[in-house]
């Protein structure tokens, strides 16, 4: 089953978003469990999560990923920076918990005028700390495109934090195409070479998401610029040879290319569709 989707709003409930999904006939989804540039968490419904928890059974979705806030950084070091991020990503890890084989993606975080080094560590404690071993939720760090001070830039950054969670039986890597061609990796020319580093560095049983997206930037440029399917660096040839990889093409794609509305993400969904090798 090609498990291939997009991301998709749920502020009219897990239920209308399902169905939004089914009517661009994607199987999986991404979601923010709250607004993303806000504290604001979404309620829902026992109704809509009971129906929402029947149509994944119905209809055979692989697995949701929610995407953490992009106002978190467990890697700061101003108190209250870190005392808002353990919050949020607690509220929205319990949240997960009542969602099957559920997923969770965050982008690790800025060590702004610390080291890497500090900042990981920063990072690791957080994830440890609002981590429940008693659930069976991933929590995924995202390879990032480096600019700033982002931390994800590179394999070896994103090996370091999960050898130094608590739980690391419960981590996982979700690989931004965008970011890791921005970031450096070229994944156009040369993804054997690619993948066979992430395996030496991090392992690739430990890659459980791609977020599929093109990029407006050149190789290594670090500005994280998502451009649509085939209209960017990586070209549409590059994006298929991805979703066609033997390493890569049993995991779940998710969309975050610009869109103006659903439908095109219904569009290119269509495409790859028919690019797809079965």
């Amino acid at each position: 089953m090609f498990k291939i989707g997009c991301h998709l709003s749920v502020s009219k409930g897990l239920t209308a978003m399902l169905k939004d999904a089914l009517s661009i006939k994607a199987s999986v989804v991404q979601f923010f469990c709250r607004n993303p540039r806000g504290k604001g968490e979404i309620k829902f419904s026992a109704e809509d999560t009971a129906e929402f928890k029947r149509l994944l059974a119905e209809h055979n979705f692989g697995p949701m990923l929610a995407h953490g806030p992009f106002i978190i950084n467990a890697a700061s070091d101003k108190p209250e920076t870190a005392a808002l991020t353990e919050e949020l990503l607690a509220g929205d890890l319990r949240f997960m918990a009542s969602v099957p084989g559920g997923m969770y993606n965050i982008h690790p975080g800025n060590y702004l005028k610390r080291t890497p080094e500090e900042g990981i560590k920063s990072i690791a404690a957080l994830l440890s700390r609002v981590m429940d071993p008693r659930e069976d939720t991933l929590v995924l760090v995202e390879t990032m495109a480096g600019k700033g001070t982002e931390i994800g830039k590179s394999f070896e950054e994103l090996r370091s934090i999960i050898d130094l969670c608590r739980y690391q039986e419960k981590m996982g890597v979700c690989l931004d195409t965008c970011h890791i061609w921005d970031g450096g990796y070229d994944i156009v020319n040369n993804l054997d070479g690619v993948l066979e580093e992430f395996d030496r560095v991090v392992g690739l049983e430990r890659l459980k998401a791609i977020h599929l997206n093109d990029s407006l930037n050149a190789l290594g440029g670090r500005k994280d610029r998502h451009a649509k399917i085939g209209e960017g660096r990586l070209g549409l040839e590059g994006i298929v040879r991805i979703i066609n990889h033997p390493k890569l093409r049993d995991l779940p794609f998710y969309l975050e290319t610009p869109q103006d509305d659903i439908a095109g993400y219904g569009a290119e969904i269509e495409l790859l569709k028919t690019k797809r090798s079965f």
